[in-house]
């Protein structure tokens, strides 16, 4: 959906990325003002077409915005911001029903919902206290809300006559801000051609996702590289929270990895160890339904004592019938791979899911620059702290994606430059040793993935300093503005972690596992 129109080179919104945050941005922006979306790949890549256990609300007659945040901060770790929490939880439904406005199908129960009850199947999943999960196309919610948002627009684009104008371009990635007098005025973008076009523009929001590219296991998509934090970063905005990286226990073990969600523990599947014995219930009484970073660290630990040999995720109590209906994307890619889970376990790892840090944020998607905004996985909005908890990513994407539009589109209103073209920060290569991504993702998950310790992430801090980005190639102009924001963003997180040297929510250090009390979390 790139146009046949030339490129243009001036909007007064400029959106980067097109998951649920950048969509919902670009969407609420348009409303009153001239929106331009740039996406790397095709709109529908990313982490959101990806997303299979749901988005939580509190819709429930038994359920409670309070109620929710309770979880939230809980699952933190006790790091989350209060203020950000509540707004979440009180806006959730309110996105939810935006959602449903556009288009999106949500399960519904089966035999009709009781009186007063909402109509939508509503699935638990780890750390909850009240089944609030909505899900669509059973395993298949995220695909369904970007389908959606996609729909949504097109029809924008096509609506020349209103207050705004939303005009879209594919496979066009950012490489840099632009900045004048430390204001962000813009972005250089990059297009798989190779050309670069400066776009001038009021207000710059960055919905670019997270970096699961970093590290050898991952859920993400291969568009997830960290790009528009790197830029960011670059540019002078501050990062926060960079240590706590987010691993789902429950990836199907082998050579290409794939999410099998929370949810299926959620209706009753438990994990055993090569032996056939459940390990959870002496870790946690919440057992598989304990906060991620819990569960994710006693897989690990039981595949350490297995010389690194996957866990058994055994779902052949839920049934064969019932995982098809509420699983069957799921169901559909371990039937290709000659695995009947409703007969036999599923050999699974953890891998790399969800930043919970990225770029600083107020409670309006405003960073610490003048004129960028940020929303969704890249965006620190403080919801998250230390873990995030189950199915809040897409909640958080909608609600402060239509939060950082509406700023976004009000600032770019009282903007009235009209200097010279900005510039990009000027970005010097780094010396050393040139690094595959193989080599760089290696280094991560073995040094700096979900066990860590100082001695560990000291030795990955000196081999990442003696490294720099491959040159770039001509073939695929992508790939050499990846490898930057790996490198940049792999060297940020180590020295982040290093720095906190006590262990909270997903950021483990095996020589530091006790807490005392939260202020020793500071660092």
């Amino acid at each position: 959906m790139t146009g046949t129109d030339s490129f243009p080179t001036a909007a007064q919104v400029l959106v980067v990325g097109s998951g649920i945050a950048g969509l919902t941005a670009a969407l609420r922006a348009s409303r009153t003002a001239e929106v331009l979306l740039v996406t790397k790949g095709a709109l529908a890549d990313g982490a959101t077409a990806c997303a299979q256990g749901g988005i939580a609300g509190a819709v429930g007659p038994e359920d409670s915005p309070a109620l929710h945040a309770r979880d939230t901060m809980e699952a933190g770790a006790g790091l989350c911001e209060a203020e950000a929490v509540r707004l979440l939880c009180e806006e959730g439904p309110a996105a939810i029903d935006s959602l449903i406005a556009h288009g999106v199908a949500f399960d519904r129960e089966r035999s009709g919902a009781a009186p007063g009850h909402p109509p939508y199947a509503l699935g638990l999943e780890g750390a909850h206290g009240r089944a609030r999960i909505l899900h669509a196309g059973g395993d298949a919610t995220g695909g369904e809300i970007q389908r959606a948002l996609l729909r949504a627009v097109v029809q924008a684009s096509r609506t020349l006559d209103g207050p705004g104008r939303l005009l879209v371009r594919e496979r066009t990635a950012l490489a840099d801000l632009l900045l004048r007098s430390g204001r962000v005025l813009g972005g250089e973008l990059l297009g798989d051609d190779g050309r670069r076009t400066r776009v001038r523009a009021g207000a710059t929001v960055l919905a670019t996702g997270g970096a699961g590219q970093l590290f050898a296991h991952t859920t993400n998509p291969a568009v997830a590289t960290g790009d528009g934090i790197a830029a960011a970063w670059r540019a002078g905005a501050e990062l926060e929270d960079l240590e706590f990286y987010q691993f789902h226990p429950t990836a199907l073990a082998g050579p290409e990895s794939f999410l099998i969600s929370e949810a299926v523990r959620g209706e009753g599947a438990v994990l055993r160890d090569e032996r056939g014995r459940r390990f959870l219930p002496a870790v946690d009484p919440r057992a598989e339904l304990a906060p991620r970073d819990v569960v994710a660290r006693a897989v690990a630990e039981v595949m350490r004592t297995q010389s690194g040999r996957p866990v058994l995720l055994d779902a052949t109590a839920i049934g064969r019938s019932r995982l098809r209906e509420r699983f069957p994307s799921i169901d559909a890619v371990l039937r290709r791979q000659g695995i009947d889970w409703s007969r036999t376990s599923v050999p699974v790892t953890p891998a790399a899911h969800y930043w919970m840090g990225g770029i600083r944020t107020a409670l309006d998607g405003a960073t610490t620059l003048p004129g960028l905004f940020a929303a969704g996985e890249c965006a620190r909005t403080g919801v998250h702290g230390a873990n995030r908890l189950a199915s809040n990513s897409l909640l958080e994407g909608a609600v402060f994606g239509a939060r950082a539009g509406e700023a976004a589109a009000a600032a770019a209103r009282h903007d009235d430059d009209s200097g010279d073209v900005p510039r990009p920060p000027r970005s010097d290569p780094s010396g050393g040793t040139a690094f595959t991504r193989g080599e760089l993702q290696d280094l991560m998950w073995s040094r700096a993935g979900l066990l860590r310790t100082g001695s560990v992430l000291e030795a990955a801090a000196r081999e990442l300093a003696d490294r720099r980005a491959a040159a770039p190639d001509s073939r695929d102009p992508f790939t050499a503005l990846e490898d930057r924001s790996l490198l940049d963003l792999a060297r940020l997180l180590v020295d982040r972690a290093r720095a906190r040297t006590v262990s909270v929510g997903a950021h483990h250090r095996l020589d530091t596992p006790a807490v005392p009390s939260l202020e020793d979390h500071a660092c």
